[in-house]
């Protein structure tokens, strides 16, 4: 006999329970804002008892998947938000060892062409927003924690202004791993922050034009000059990026 078979893996029975629910949430049979049934029903349809069903949308809440609804006790399916998958890929990333170096080189791959499609895309909505994340920049680049802040709502806005839903969500795990660098930049060569104001600015104008090349352009030597402070700061970029 030439094929071979491998025993299936045991799991437990809430974590089939979950696996159950949530596929039928990945495939839209429940859909976002649809209530789920009571812990009764659930319990009644998979024919198990009521605390495996609690410790299954137990998992499921974990996974962001369900919340409850405010005011009530019924669940309800939900989108996770960039912020909620992010602090997951940050504890995937900070095992895997993931350098500075790394994480701009993704920067450099990711952010020019987001300035370009913003120019396309934007809205009048997602234009106000970009300038908005501007002006609080330029109003907070004195105080170090403000000044980091404003240059990852900078470049939140305008991955919300490129059309693209995918950019923010692998946008921000990039920016929550950079926070910590950033602020040894900013603290160390305060002439930086007017530099990233003034790219700011000129990214702004460009998208605010329609001028989705030079938008690219100033965004892609926005992002080889933070490289450069890092370098001038003598911030190590082959060192794992720390987390916290």
């Amino acid at each position: 006999m030439s094929a071979a078979f491998e025993p299936l893996p045991f799991a437990p029975g809430y974590r089939r329970v979950a696996g159950e629910i949530a596929a039928r949430i990945l495939d839209r049979t429940l859909k976002v804002g649809e209530s789920l049934p009571s812990e009764l029903e659930l319990a009644t349809q998979f024919g198990v008892n009521r605390s495996m069903i609690r410790e299954a949308l137990r998992e499921l809440e974990s996974a962001d998947l369900i919340a409850r609804r405010r005011g009530t006790k019924r669940l309800v399916v939900v989108r996770p938000a960039a912020a909620q998958i992010a602090g997951r890929l940050r504890q995937a990333f900070a095992l895997h060892d993931v350098t500075v170096r790394e994480v701009w080189e993704m920067l450099e791959v990711l952010e020019p062409p987001a300035a370009q499609a913003a120019a396309a895309a934007r809205t009048a909505a997602t234009l106000r927003r970009i300038e908005e994340a501007v002006a609080a920049y330029r109003a907070g680049q004195r105080e170090a924690r403000r000044a980091v802040d404003g240059v990852g709502e900078f470049f939140r806005a305008i991955a919300g202004a490129s059309g693209n839903r995918v950019l923010p969500l692998m946008q921000e795990p990039l920016l929550q791993l950079l926070t910590a660098a950033l602020g040894v930049l900013i603290e160390a060569a305060p002439p930086a922050r007017e530099r990233i104001a003034v790219a700011q600015e000129r990214i702004c104008a460009a998208i605010g034009d329609g001028n989705g090349e030079l938008a690219r352009d100033w965004m892609a030597k926005h992002v080889r000059d933070f490289r450069r402070g890092f370098e001038f700061c003598r911030i190590e970029l082959n060192t794992p990026v720390p987390f916290g």
